[in-house]
């Protein structure tokens, strides 16, 4: 499972990742939380890894190279 993120990719999949999972927890309420609850941990997971699942269906490559 190669990395298909580029560095700026992951770095803001992380920050939108942290701000759902904060505001899913403080904000919102059932059923909205848990949407923003799991949007948030797949964009903090991806961006933690540097592999998306989409963008390799998509052959979406933001880490420049091969």
């Amino acid at each position: 499972m190669p990395q298909n993120e580029g560095k700026w990719d992951r770095i803001i999949r992380v920050i939108i990742g942290l701000v759902l999972l904060y505001i899913g927890y403080a904000m919102l309420s059932a059923p909205w939380n848990y949407v923003a609850y799991v949007v948030g941990a797949i964009l903090l997971i991806t961006g933690i890894i540097g592999y998306c699942a989409l963008y390799s269906v998509l052959k979406i490559n933001t880490k420049g190279g091969s």
